[in-house]
């Protein structure tokens, strides 16, 4: 494919994005490029954090490059967003975007300016500055075509926060939101052109066809796994099990994952302390354990297989995007979640059991439903196999893919 070449006006058409993209999904039997767009060999641009930074983003935009770029046929390279300086980390990584330095802005913009397109992922305490508006700065070197993933869609922002993201969605050439309330969102608390705003879903490993667990406890097993820290509501999926004491074997809480990072440089392991504290307190020690093991796709593959039901007892009312919760649906897993968002759009199909926040009574009644009412589990997993095809990554990433060469096409000069 021939780079496109953006003057200043083809900038603004690009920002501006004159084409009027489906918020929808689009046809997932192989997305093909639009006319006039050429298929060869886009250059993507990729600004996130990334491995080895253990973070949701990090492993979004990891698997994201891995389909574009390793598994297409796409080149790409990464901008790494950090809080200070690091190591190199990766040949696909060509930059750091450092907290509190503008320099390194121009020094990313300069790279990227060399691109086709660039795929930002966005959360307000990843950049520096204040509810990271230090993202506009890069936003507004660039003279490409830009794609920013919304991973928070606030519904009560403060004033600063509101501002910010209008900003960063008006530097955008194209806005993706990952479920059908964080679009509704943007359009009923932001001044955003909706015109710009693409649902695509999080992607998601195909857990279960690809890997088999090699170990299967006798007892069921209830899951929860991803970074750790206050607002996971682990401490009432705990509570929880202390009601179903009388199911015969008794089940088994494993919590895997490590403490978030950030959380465990502002905090230490107090959460997880807490945790194993409360555990003891309810004579729940023998089957309540905490795993804080970092684990590759294939391994975390296996944990999720080994498992009978995934608890997701998060804190948060404001969580439009979760990863683990459309990793669990794709392993067709049964799914017990509280009535965060995304939880709410994805499983409202029968794919799992949506419970009040902090209720252990309510997690208790759900979980002991699935693991004793025959045949639950099975109802749970036919209708997560529904959404699967969906959500797998290869089929995300085509959406993407045909989202990138539509901007470029239009950024062409006449």
């Amino acid at each position: 494919m021939t780079r496109s070449s953006c003057d200043v006006r083809s900038v603004s058409c690009c920002r501006g994005v004159p084409l009027r993209f489906e918020s929808g999904p689009r046809s997932t039997g192989g997305a093909t490029p639009t006319e006039g767009s050429v298929s060869v060999s886009t250059r993507y641009g990729f600004v996130s954090t990334y491995p080895p930074t253990q973070c949701g983003l990090a492993t979004f935009t990891a698997a994201l490059f891995a389909e574009l770029v390793t598994s297409g046929t796409g080149s790409g390279r990464v901008i790494r967003v950090v809080d200070a300086l690091q190591s190199p980390a990766g040949v696909e990584v060509v930059g750091q975007l450092v907290a509190g330095d503008p320099r390194s802005a121009d020094r990313a913009a300069r790279l990227l300016n060399e691109d086709d397109v660039v795929i930002f992922q966005h959360e307000y305490g990843v950049y520096g500055g204040v509810d990271g508006d230090e993202i506009l700065r890069l936003l507004t070197a660039l003279t490409v075509p830009s794609i920013v993933v919304l991973h928070t869609v606030l519904s009560a922002p403060t004033p600063h926060q509101r501002q910010v993201l209008e900003a960063v969605t008006d530097l955008a050439s194209a806005v993706v939101t990952m479920t059908g309330t964080a679009r509704e969102r943007l359009a009923n608390h932001y001044r955003v052109d909706m015109a710009k705003v693409n649902v695509i879903p999080h992607g998601a490993p195909a857990i279960r066809s690809s890997f088999a667990p090699t170990f299967r406890s006798p007892q069921p097993t209830v899951l929860t796994w991803g970074l750790l820290g206050p607002g996971k509501g682990i401490e009432w999926g705990i509570e929880a099990m202390a009601l179903l004491r009388d199911i015969s074997p008794a089940p088994r809480y494993v919590v895997a994952g490590q403490t978030h990072p950030k959380v465990l440089l502002r905090e230490g392991e107090a959460y997880r302390t807490g945790l194993t504290k409360r555990a003891r307190e309810l004579n729940l020690a023998a089957t309540v354990s905490f795993d804080s093991h970092y684990r590759h796709q294939s391994a975390l593959a296996e944990l999720v297989n080994s498992a009978d039901v995934v608890l997701l007892p998060y804190d948060s009312t404001d969580q439009v995007t979760s990863g683990v919760l459309i990793e669990a649906v794709a392993a067709l897993k049964p799914v017990i979640a509280t009535r965060f968002p995304h939880a709410v759009e994805l499983l409202s199909d029968g794919a799992g059991w949506l419970v009040p926040h902090q209720d252990p009574v309510a997690i208790a009644e759900a979980l002991r439903a699935v693991l004793t009412r025959q045949g639950l589990a099975a109802e749970m997993a036919r209708a997560a196999g529904s959404t699967v095809p969906q959500v797998l990554w290869p089929v995300v990433a085509d959406r993407y893919r045909v989202l990138a060469e539509d901007l470029i096409s239009a950024c062409v000069p006449a």
